[in-house]
């Protein structure tokens, strides 16, 4: 069964993270690259993406004279999207365990992040074209 991992993070967050030092963010970024080297090795691992920074985003609605119309990300976002894995395991109960090894990744002094994962299975249904 396909999971996908969603990590978002608040905007203080992303400010933290900029504060952080070189040897935390290594450390971090250390466990992220062992959990995917081990997803690899399971058998497990499809796909993960870091996100450009939630300024760049654009919220694109419909179409207005032929052209889709653009916003750029609402101040008043509570959270955004970082990130993702894409994981292919054998039940929920391992999607969980993966998410909750990325929430655990050490922040600033080693201490978990404890980052929000959203857990998400893809839909299995088909769609018929007309």
């Amino acid at each position: 069964m396909k999971y996908i991992l969603l990590m978002s993070g608040t905007r203080a967050g992303v400010e933290g993270y900029h504060a952080w030092s070189k040897q935390d963010i290594e450390a971090h970024m250390a466990v992220l690259q062992r959990i995917n080297k081990d997803l690899t090795a399971f058998g497990e691992f499809v796909a993960t993406q870091g996100l450009a920074e939630p300024s760049e985003a654009k919220v694109v609605r419909g179409e207005k004279n032929g052209v889709p119309v653009t916003d750029g990300i609402f101040p008043e976002s509570k959270e955004f999207l970082l990130g993702y894995w894409i994981v292919d395991v054998a039940n929920a109960e391992r999607a969980y365990a993966i998410a909750g090894q990325i929430s655990a990744a050490p922040g600033p002094g080693g201490k978990p992040t404890n980052m929000p994962i959203e857990v998400r299975q893809f839909a299995t249904y088909e769609l018929k074209s007309p």
